[in-house]
């Protein structure tokens, strides 16, 4: 497996010289599994990582969206592919939204917010209801499987955790996530002996408690720190986490001192970063 981080940012867009060496674009994850080709959500990296898949035409892509907030769907109406026939994207979502997933995708596309629906797009589109406890088995015909779970996390109006077996290997996408007062039970058994644990970590706990920062506490926005990455880490026995959904008021330094802070808890431990490749 290899996994590509194409936008690691939480909430808005947040390019600019204090930004460029994390990356300012929002949340989009690559997952390759053998032949199979698996994306976690359309934030603004979608655009970037859609220019790089236009060589590798015709392709099948599996696109999980965790949830519909606009910093996870906004680089779809961006996404080359997704205009390209012969192409064919099986999108994926929860079903814990007023309108479904299809719905609220060309809802951002429609007049006067853009100027191509989703019905003038060229690939064909498949979409798909998620649902805990109900694994999806992705198959890539060419004997490439891989098996897809998922749970729900602690975010208003809902959000999905994924986690990705293949052949041995494992990695789990959780972001956009509140910690309780004791490790999410859901979260812990999702992660169990997983590989690589890829966990929101937007806030350090001095902002999330409104101690450090501006605007306030944080309590019930929908976020975790890295000291809770690290328990959900610890309890679950995975092996490597990846602090990501960056605050956009965090600059490079505050970052890298956030994954300093982390790695005093637990070593196996990196800030997600544009550009950064991890091989399984």
């Amino acid at each position: 497996m290899r996994i590509s981080f194409w936008g690691v940012r939480g909430s808005i867009p947040s390019p600019g010289p204090e930004t460029v060496g994390v990356g300012g674009n929002t949340s989009c994850v690559e997952v390759r599994a053998g032949s199979l080709l698996l994306i976690f959500d359309g934030g603004t990296g979608l655009r970037v990582l859609g220019k790089t898949l236009l060589k590798e035409m015709p392709l099948t892509a599996h696109l999980f969206f965790s949830h519909v907030h606009w910093d996870h769907i906004q680089g779809f109406p961006f996404f080359d592919p997704a205009f390209v026939a012969g192409n064919t994207i099986h999108l994926y979502g929860g079903n814990n939204v007023s309108r479904t997933l299809e719905e609220t995708l060309a809802g951002q596309m429609d007049h006067p917010s853009f100027p191509v629906h989703l019905s003038d797009m060229g690939a064909k589109m498949h979409f798909h209801d998620v649902f805990e406890d109900q694994p999806l088995e992705l198959d890539a015909g060419d004997g490439t499987k891989a098996t897809l779970r998922a749970a729900p996390g602690n975010h208003p109006n809902g959000v999905w955790a994924y986690r990705v077996d293949h052949d041995g290997k494992s990695v789990m996408y959780a972001t956009d996530t509140e910690h309780y007062s004791v490790v999410d039970p859901r979260l812990a058994k999702l992660a169990e002996g997983v590989d690589v644990l890829v966990y929101d970590a937007q806030y350090t706990p001095e902002e999330y408690a409104g101690t450090a920062g501006s605007r306030g506490s944080k309590v019930g926005w929908g976020h975790s720190t890295f000291d809770e990455a690290v328990k959900l880490t610890k309890v679950a026995g995975a092996k490597k986490l990846v602090l990501y959904h960056h605050d956009p008021m965090q600059n490079d330094a505050a970052v890298a001192e956030k994954e300093r802070r982390a790695r005093e808890l637990f070593s196996n431990c990196e800030a997600a970063r544009e550009g950064l490749v991890l091989e399984l």
